[in-house]
């Protein structure tokens, strides 16, 4: 950090790129940074053409692999033979890159998506020099980081500039359909508000470090394993299941981490990661110097792995995050459940399903089932035109249904990160950002870097 707070303390004598949210770049095209690419997520925004976005981006990055997998990747975005795009990439690699880039200020909005030991100091410098921020999650993985990120939510409010948490989860259909259904009261009723033994919500979330894509092995960079630059599990996947917690639960309502929420308990576990299937990983052999602090034995420990109790505004929530090694089907896995006082709805991703995500309705005890099937052939009914193709389906086990939306219909996570994007980009054109987005994301940050406190605090299962 004492490079980023050298640096910051040379900027506020330096006149700001532009003053305001609205109407600072006119109807000109906004200009695109994209600094120290790391993760397959910073040349997704450049798959398709955006309309209000210049064709010439800015790359400021220290020299190796990662930048290079960033740029062959918008190459063939502009290289395909359907749509191709027209990016013209201006780069800067070197040790200073990022005092070049705030040097230089010669974009509007700045991409990050890569180590995340780094990323909160690259938010608060890039506010700081009157960059807009869009960042891929975690923006915090320590407690150090949730007070920088709180003081680069103070500055960004002094420059007049947005930072915006690339939360794809709020795009998927069957998560929309949960919220929507969740706040239908003769369906739904009451969100409840369950105790520290019985969570109302629960969530499981799935992953494997070892993945094939089209028969080849995913390789990840070295540091993913290590949990102070990638971030434990508990700080970086429930990133996106809080935020479902918050934007299903109390749309349009604020949650307030000095007083809308409480962890309540908090444990973590590592996965064990042998030498030969870190290379396989990686590419990398022998493990790197700052790897073998967590070596037993010969084996990595990652600390991948994580459970979170904590309660948002009454409410108790549970979660857990497992990464594997592998998994025999290659397909990770996911569930969830929240509890109302007519219905419950759940979320299942895994073999019981083929694999692929479905949505059910449950009738609570003491409904009866012959009315929550009434109510949720209303509110589908509704919905169909904005769904083509929804459906209701009983199932085997009485009062149980499954909402059913063919895969066809569902746009996919790489569509999720452009309508993200395009939203943001409207923000910054208007100069409107919700006014709740500020307080779940501090709130969120602040739940996933307690946790990790808790969890170092208390003893490893």
């Amino acid at each position: 950090m004492k490079r980023f707070e050298s640096l910051l303390r040379l900027l506020p004598a330096v006149p700001l790129l532009f003053a305001s949210c609205s109407g600072s770049a006119g109807q000109r095209p906004l200009r695109l940074v994209v600094l120290d690419p790391g993760h397959f997520h910073a040349s997704l925004l450049q798959k398709n053409a955006l309309a209000e976005l210049s064709d010439t981006v800015r790359v400021y990055a220290p020299e190796g692999e990662e930048v290079e997998q960033y740029l062959a990747a918008v190459a063939s975005y502009n290289g395909r033979a359907e749509e191709p795009t027209s990016w013209r990439e201006v780069v800067y690699t070197g040790p200073d890159y990022l005092e070049r880039m705030v040097g230089e200020r010669a974009g509007d909005l700045v991409v990050l998506a890569g180590n995340n030991r780094k990323k909160t100091g690259y938010i608060l410098a890039s506010v700081k020099a009157g960059y807009h921020v869009l960042s891929e999650k975690p923006l915090a993985v320590c407690r150090e980081d949730f007070d920088t990120l709180r003081a680069a939510y103070a500055e960004a409010h002094r420059r007049g500039v947005w930072i915006c948490d690339l939360m794809t989860e709020r795009y998927d259909a069957l998560n929309v359909l949960t919220r929507n259904l969740m706040h239908d009261a003769e369906l739904f009723g009451d969100l409840l508000p369950g105790s520290a033994d019985d969570p109302s919500i629960s969530m499981r979330s799935i992953h494997h470090f070892f993945k094939s894509v089209s028969g080849r092995p995913l390789i990840r960079p070295a540091w993913y394993y290590d949990v102070e630059q990638q971030g434990e599990g508990i700080a970086d996947v429930t990133t996106h299941l809080i935020d479902l917690v918050f934007w299903q639960c109390f749309p349009e309502n604020p949650v307030r981490y000095e007083t809308d929420v409480e962890v309540l308990a908090a444990s973590h576990w590592p996965t064990a990661v042998r030498a030969e299937d870190f290379r396989l990983s990686t590419g990398v052999e022998p493990f790197p110097p700052y790897l073998e602090k967590y070596l037993r034995d010969g084996v990595l420990e990652v600390m991948a792995n994580g459970r979170i109790l904590f309660r948002v505004k009454g409410v108790h929530v549970g979660m857990e995050v497992v990464w594997n090694w592998s998994s025999p089907n290659g397909e990770d896995a996911f569930s969830s459940v929240v509890r109302g006082s007519r219905a419950s709805i759940e979320v299942v991703q895994d073999e019981t399903t083929g694999n692929v995500k479905s949505l059910y309705v449950l009738a609570a005890g003491g409904v009866d089932p012959a009315q929550t099937l009434t109510a949720l052939r209303r509110r589908v009914a509704a919905l169909q035109p904005d769904y083509p193709g929804l459906r209701v389906v009983e199932t085997d086990i009485p009062g149980r249904f499954l909402v059913d939306l063919p895969v066809a219909a569902r746009p996919g996570h790489e569509v999720h990160f452009g309508q993200v994007a395009e939203r943001f980009l409207r923000s910054i054109r208007t100069g409107e950002m919700p006014a709740w987005e500020e307080a779940n994301t501090l709130a969120k940050y602040y739940i996933t870097t307690m946790a990790v406190e808790q969890a170092r605090t208390a003893s490893p299962e």
